[in-house]
């Protein structure tokens, strides 16, 4: 019998291969999902079931495409009308070799989600491991607010799942999963990948809300964010996406063609880091670190125009596509070849953004020079400390924001690290906000620092 663990980095979801002698299952699989097909050849198993946990928010489910690789059924919760798959529900149960897979309905997230559970058959019928979708994470439950004037009927459902079907299957089981730390699907995720539910019986802290009543009220009181590239997430999740067949590999472009691709509504991201970025870069571009791509590209960039890349590396092109594929963009259709060299040796316009260190964001501070801090870090992150007079919007609500802030005053972006904040700065750079800069290092500097900071 074997489990393998497939991470998909920037929006921390995990999905699994399982299974024994020659038969595997795939649960909640990734778009590029060639990889559990090759898993699947080295076990010298085939997929023969592709399991979801229910209809995510947040990346594009690979079932369909993995389903006509393999051959594979695809199986997941009836509550919801899929356009694809067999819905399966409490008592429905597939054996792989020795493996079983039990299914259980653990609504709550939402009203179809399952949890699968696998017993050993050679040792006993017991479940020595449950997968539990977005139902119960390491160190966190699942999110609840996806149903507007519902979310104390669903809370109750989520409480339900776990304290009547998921933790009595016993405390020795190992918990596997959806997603783990930094997903948007859980505030108190674990960076730790492994657990049993016994320990997150005593151990998480949502799970101390043992009564339904403190749950609910728990839930309700949480803050959550939710990117608007979720509805196409759904959409995609529910009818299936475009195959990957049909959807071109970006290629080099010349800064002549760049420029005109531009000209024409092309959406320019750069994914060097703000250090690259704030040393030089297209006017119009933003700035997207590499590793935020899978993060805020669904808050700040449009569906269904095509994308270009400025890259530091070729091999950024392989990851920003795969990044951007799993949320469902599928028009990144060029980079600039030799990037931020190729434009410059052309002659052509760029701009600096200049970056500001945080010893002297506090010499001003203390100066009482004129100028605003613009924090866009999540509400949660604020609270805990902030500098002084800081203004807080949040990175994927800066759009919608720009009119509540001074155009004749110096903004000094801030974040975690400065990342998030390179991000803001050419945002409003976008907009034509003419007095921007950057804090690199940002909290995380003035934590080294020891900045005074406030609290909410």
């Amino acid at each position: 019998m074997f489990i393998e663990r497939i991470k998909s980095p920037g929006i921390a979801h995990i999905s699994y291969l399982v299974g024994d002698g020659t038969r595997a299952a795939v649960i909640d699989p990734r778009r590029d999902c060639g990889i559990y097909a090759e898993l699947a050849r080295r076990q010298g198993a085939r997929i023969t079931h592709i399991f979801e946990t229910h209809r995510n928010e947040d990346y594009v489910i690979g079932s369909v495409e993995l389903a006509a690789m393999t051959g594979a059924e695809i199986l997941h919760g009836k509550q919801l009308d899929f356009a694809y798959g067999t819905p399966v529900g409490t008592g429905d149960a597939f054996d792989l070799g020795s493996a079983r897979l039990s299914v259980l309905h653990t609504p709550g997230h939402t009203f179809e989600s399952i949890s699968i559970a696998l017993a050993d058959r050679s040792f006993s019928p017991e479940p020595v491991a449950v997968f539990t979708g977005d139902a119960l994470f390491i160190g966190d439950v699942g999110r609840t607010d996806f149903f507007p004037g519902r979310e104390d009927e669903v809370a109750g459902l989520l409480h339900q799942s776990i304290f009547e079907t998921l933790l009595p299957l016993g405390d020795h089981v190992l918990l596997y999963p959806a997603h783990g730390a930094g997903s948007v699907c859980g505030a108190h995720l674990a960076s730790r990948e492994f657990s049993t539910l016994g320990y997150e019986r005593l151990h998480n802290v949502v799970l101390k809300h043992t009564e339904q009543e403190d749950f609910v009220a728990f839930k309700r009181a949480e803050h959550h964010y939710k990117p608007p590239y979720f509805t196409r997430m759904e959409q995609y999740n529910l009818s299936g996406p475009p195959p990957l067949s049909g959807i071109a590999i970006p290629g080099p472009m010349s800064a002549d063609e760049f420029a005109s691709r531009m000209a024409a509504g092309m959406v320019v991201l750069d994914v060097r880091g703000p250090e690259a970025f704030g040393g030089a870069h297209i006017p119009g571009s933003v700035s997207m670190p590499l590793d935020h791509v899978p993060v805020y590209a669904g808050w700040l960039v449009p569906y269904d125009v095509p994308i270009g890349l400025v890259i530091d590396s070729l091999d950024q092109v392989t990851t920003a596509r795969e990044h951007l594929l799993r949320i469902g963009y599928d028009t990144v259709s060029a980079y600039l070849h030799r990037g931020m060299t190729q434009w410059e040796v052309g002659g052509r316009e760029f701009e600096g953004l200049p970056q500001v260190y945080i010893g002297e964001v506090k010499r001003r501070l203390d100066a009482g020079e004129e100028f605003l801090v613009l924090d866009v870090r999540s509400a949660g992150e604020f609270a805990a400390g902030h500098l002084r007079g800081a203004l807080n919007i949040y990175l994927g609500d800066l759009p919608q924001r720009l009119g509540d802030l001074p155009r004749d005053m110096t903004i000094t972006t801030f974040c975690g690290s400065g990342a998030r904040a390179s991000i803001a700065a050419s945002i409003l750079k976008q907009n034509g906000f003419g007095r921007v800069e950057n804090c690199l290092g940002s909290m995380a500097a003035c934590r080294s620092t020891e900045c005074p900071l406030e609290l909410d």
